[in-house]
C-alpha cells in the first residue's frame, strides 16, 4: 500500500512538472513576441503580472485537464500576436480573471499594478459573466456595464473577445449544451463586434469556430470541397499571377501579392442566401496586392496606378469595384478592390492595399493607435471610432428600453452596414443602413428631428419614413407648430433617434398624467371625498387599470369619463381579475401541472445530457417548428419552453440564434433516433434549362421511384428557363438528399437544394 501511494505521489510529481514546463515555454513565447514588436520594453510589469496571476490560479485546472493559467497566457498571446497592443494591455489579460475566480480585489491589483491596469480588470470583471444572462433585466444590466466600460477605454473590448476567442478555440471540452450557446453568442455578439472594431481575421475565426460547433456536417463537406479543389485554385491563380507580376516589376512596384481563400462560413453563409451549391460559388479566392507606398507620391494615386496595371491585363467587371480609399468604412477598412476576368475564364477579386492599410484592416483600432503613436504629428485617424462611440453613448442615454430591444437596438446600430448620406450643402453623414429620413434629421440636431414634417431626397418630397440609400442627398422640413408622435418609434432605427423621441413622448406623458391626476382630485373635492391611495385604487379596478397612471393618463386623454355619482364606485365590490391578480400575483392551483389542451405537462428535462428524439414521443414530449422545418437528419437543438416541452430547430435557423444568446440556460442538445411511421413537410427549389416533358419527368421521379407526397407543386417557366418550388412528405434528410440527387440528374435541371420557410 506504502508503495502503491508512493508511485502515485511519484506520478504526480511528474505530472506538476510537466505542466510547469508547459506554462514556462507559454509564457516564454510571449515575452519572445514582446521583445519583438514595437512597444517599449517593460518586461518587469509582464513578470510581475505572470508571477501574481500564476500563483492567484496555482493548483486549478480548466476542463480540458489543463492549468488553468494558460488561458490567460493564451489571451495576452492573441493580444501581443494578432492585436499588437502593448504592456499594460497584456497585463491586463494575463490577470483578467483574477478577480472573478479568486479572493483578490480590485483594489489589490490597483495596489500592486496602478490605477489602469485596475481600471481594465475591473471592467472585463464586470462584463465576465457572459453578456446574455438568465434574466432579461440582467442581459440588459450585462451590455450596458460592457458598452459603458468600452467608451471608457475601447482596450477592454479587445481584451475581451481575445478572451472569447481563445474560448472558442478550445470549445471542444464543453457539453453539447454549453457548445450551442457559447457559438450562437459569438456569432451574434462578439463576431460582429470583431468586425466593428477592425478585426477582420479574428472576425473570420470566430465564425468560422461557432460554425464548426453550430454545423459540424456542413463546416467538414465544404472543408473537404475547399481541400480537394486547393489544387485547381493554386493552378488558376499561377497563371493569373504571373503576367500580373511581371506587369507590376516592370513598373517599380514594390508590393507582396498572394491569394485569399474564402472562409468556410463565409462560403456556407454565401450558399444560404442565394440558395446555390459551393460549386457555384464563384469568388471562393480573392488575390490581395500589399505595396510598400513611395514617399513622393500620394497613397491613393498609387492604389489607382496599379488598379490601372491590372486592368491593362485583365477585364474588369463595372459593378464590382468598390472604393474604400476615398470613402473608407466605419471600421477604418482602407482599400480598392475590383473584380476581373481571370485567363481561365473565372471572375477573381483583387483586393488593393498599401501595408499600413493591411495592418489597419488585420489588426483595426489598435493598428491606427500604433500609427499615431509612431506619428504624433500625423492627424488622428479613428474619428470614425470616436463616432461609433458617441452612439454607444446615445444607446446608454435610452430611458428603460426593454431588454430584448435593447438587444437589437445595438445589433442594428452598432454591428450594421453603413450608408454615405449627403446634406444639401454637400456634408456627407454616415448612417447605419436601413436608416429612415427622420433618422437623418436628428443625426442633424434633435431639434430638427422633433419638429421634422418631411424630407425631400434628391430634391423629390418623401415621407419620414422614407428608407435611405447610399449617395442620397438629404433636405429636411420642419416646421415648429410639429412635434413628436407615438408612431414615429415605429420606423425610426438609430438609437439617437428612437431615444429622444422616447424622450419627448416621455415628457408629454407625465404631463398628461399630471392634469388627468388634478382633474380627479377636483372631481373627488367636489364630491365631498377624501383623496387617499385607497380611492385611487378603486378608480383603477372599476375602469380596469393596472396603474394609477394610466387612470390619469386616460382622464387627460378623454379617454373616459367620470360619473356623477362618484360614491357609487366606491361602494361597489371589486370583481375585476386585474385587481385580484394584483393581491395574489403568485397564486398556484391544480391547473399549474396541465397544459393547455388539459393535458401533463412533459416531464423535466436534464439540460446537461443529449436528449434522444424517439419517434413514439414525436408531437408528444417535443415539438419541429415550422420556421426551419426540421427533420430527422438534421443538426438540431432544443428549447425548453415555458410549458416543459421541447421546440426542435436546426442550428441554421434564425429564431435559434435567438435563443441561443438569450435563452442560453434552456438549451438542450438534441440527437434523432430512426423514423420511419412519421412524415415530415420538406420544401425544394428547383431551376434549369426548360423543355417539353420536364414537369412530366420530375413529378414520374417523385411519384414513381419514391413513392413521395407531394403537397404542392408551383413552377414557372420565362425565357426557356424554369423555376419551381416543390413541397413533399420524407422521413428523414437521408430520403431527402436521395430525391435531391436523383432530381439533379433530370436532363436540363441544374440546381435542386432545399429551403425553409
Amino acid at each position: 500500500m506504502i508503495e502503491e501511494n508512493a508511485d502515485n505521489m511519484s506520478a504526480d510529481n511528474d505530472r506538476m512538472v510537466t505542466d510547469d514546463e508547459q506554462v514556462q515555454q507559454a509564457y516564454e513565447q510571449l515575452l519572445d513576441s514582446y521583445a519583438h514588436s514595437n512597444h517599449r520594453r517593460k518586461f518587469d510589469v509582464l513578470n510581475k503580472a505572470f508571477k501574481f496571476a500564476d500563483q492567484a490560479h496555482r493548483g486549478v485546472k480548466r476542463r480540458s485537464g489543463e492549468p488553468y493559467i494558460l488561458h490567460p497566457l493564451a489571451v495576452a498571446q492573441i493580444v501581443i500576436d494578432e492585436m499588437g497592443l502593448g504592456s499594460t494591455s497584456i497585463a491586463a489579460a494575463l490577470l483578467h480573471d483574477v478577480v472573478e475566480d479568486t479572493d483578490y480585489t480590485v483594489e489589490d491589483i490597483r495596489n500592486l499594478f496602478g490605477d489602469k491596469i485596475a481600471q481594465l480588470v475591473d471592467g472585463l470583471t464586470k462584463i465576465s459573466g457572459g453578456i446574455f444572462a438568465e434574466a432579461a433585466s440582467a442581459q440588459a444590466e450585462n451590455m450596458r456595464r460592457l458598452l459603458l466600460t468600452m467608451s471608457n477605454d475601447i482596450r477592454v473590448i479587445l481584451i475581451k473577445i481575445a478572451d472569447r476567442l481563445h474560448n472558442m478555440r478550445t470549445l471542444g471540452a464543453m457539453l453539447p449544451a454549453k457548445q450551442y450557446k457559447i457559438a450562437g453568442e459569438t456569432t451574434y455578439l462578439y463576431a460582429p463586434m470583431a468586425h466593428r472594431l477592425g478585426l477582420f481575421a479574428i472576425k473570420t475565426e470566430l465564425e468560422d469556430l461557432s460554425f464548426k460547433y453550430e454545423h459540424p456536417e456542413a463546416y467538414k463537406q465544404i472543408e473537404q470541397k475547399l481541400m480537394a479543389t486547393a489544387d485547381d485554385r493554386d493552378r488558376i491563380y499561377a497563371r493569373f499571377a504571373h503576367p500580373l507580376e511581371l506587369k507590376l516589376n516592370e513598373l517599380g512596384v514594390q508590393y507582396k501579392m498572394h491569394s485569399r481563400t474564402k472562409s468556410v462560413y463565409s462560403i456556407w453563409h454565401k450558399m444560404q442566401a442565394k440558395n446555390i451549391g459551393f460549386e457555384d460559388v464563384y469568388d471562393i479566392f480573392a488575390a490581395r496586392i500589399i505595396f510598400e507606398p513611395r514617399s513622393d507620391t500620394d497613397v491613393k494615386k498609387q492604389c489607382w496606378d496599379i488598379y490601372s496595371a491590372v486592368t491593362d491585363l485583365y477585364k474588369p467587371r463595372p459593378d464590382r469595384i468598390r472604393d474604400w480609399l476615398s470613402h473608407p468604412k466605419e471600421n477604418g477598412y482602407q482599400a480598392l478592390h475590383i473584380t476581373v476576368m481571370g485567363p481561365d475564364g473565372f471572375w477573381i477579386e483583387i483586393q488593393i492595399r498599401s501595408d499600413k492599410m493591411d495592418n489597419i484592416a488585420e489588426k483595426g483600432y489598435a493598428a491606427h493607435w500604433k500609427y499615431k503613436e509612431e506619428n504624433p504629428d500625423e492627424p488622428a485617424e479613428t474619428n470614425e471610432l470616436d463616432h461609433w462611440l458617441a452612439r454607444i453613448q446615445d444607446i446608454l442615454e435610452a430611458p428603460s428600453p426593454n431588454a430584448m430591444d435593447f438587444l437589437d437596438t445595438i445589433k442594428l446600430n452598432l454591428y450594421g452596414s453603413e450608408i454615405f448620406v449627403f446634406t444639401p450643402h454637400g456634408d456627407m453623414r454616415t448612417m447605419p443602413q436601413n436608416a429612415t429620413a427622420l433618422d437623418f434629421a436628428y443625426e442633424i440636431h434633435t431639434d430638427v428631428g422633433d419638429h421634422c414634417i418631411g424630407a425631400k431626397v434628391n430634391h423629390t418630397l418623401v415621407p419620414l419614413s422614407h428608407r435611405l440609400e447610399s449617395g442620397d442627398q438629404v433636405e429636411i422640413l420642419t416646421s415648429r407648430s410639429h412635434y413628436p408622435k407615438e408612431e414615429w418609434t415605429s420606423f425610426v432605427t438609430t438609437a439617437k433617434a428612437k431615444t429622444r423621441i422616447e424622450l419627448f413622448l416621455r415628457k408629454q406623458q407625465r404631463n398628461k398624467m399630471k392634469e388627468g391626476e388634478k382633474m380627479l382630485t377636483i372631481a373627488l373635492n367636489k364630491a365631498g371625498i377624501e383623496v387617499t391611495p385607497q380611492v385611487s385604487d378603486k378608480f383603477c379596478a372599476y375602469y380596469v387599470f393596472p396603474k394609477k397612471e394610466n387612470l390619469y393618463y386616460a382622464l387627460a386623454e378623454k379617454q373616459i369619463e367620470l360619473p356623477e355619482n362618484l360614491q357609487k364606485i366606491l361602494k361597489e365590490k371589486t370583481k375585476n381579475s386585474i385587481m385580484r391578480y394584483v393581491k395574489n400575483p403568485f397564486h398556484t392551483n391544480k391547473t399549474d401541472k396541465i397544459d393547455k389542451k388539459g393535458a401533463p405537462k412533459a416531464p423535466p428535462i436534464d439540460k446537461d445530457q443529449t436528449y434522444l428524439l424517439k419517434e413514439e414521443d414525436f408531437q408528444k414530449n417535443f415539438l419541429t417548428q415550422s420556421c426551419c422545418q426540421p427533420i430527422p437528419g438534421d443538426d438540431v437543438f432544443g428549447f425548453i419552453r415555458d410549458d416543459g416541452l421541447l421546440e426542435i430547430h436546426k442550428h441554421s435557423c434564425l429564431p435559434a440564434l435567438t435563443f441561443k444568446t438569450r435563452f442560453g440556460d434552456r438549451i438542450v442538445s438534441c440527437e434523432w433516433a430512426g423514423y420511419q411511421k412519421f412524415s415530415f413537410q420538406s420544401t425544394l427549389q428547383l431551376t434549369g434549362l426548360d423543355r417539353i416533358g420536364m414537369l412530366n419527368d420530375i413529378t414520374r421521379t417523385l411519384t414513381y421511384e419514391f413513392s413521395t407526397n407531394v403537397r404542392k407543386f408551383h413552377i414557372e417557366s420565362t425565357g426557356g428557363l424554369f423555376e419551381g418550388r416543390i413541397e413533399v412528405d420524407v422521413h428523414s434528410a437521408d430520403d431527402l438528399n436521395k430525391i435531391i440527387n436523383r432530381l439533379q440528374k433530370i436532363k436540363g435541371v441544374k440546381s435542386v437544394v432545399r429551403v425553409t420557410n
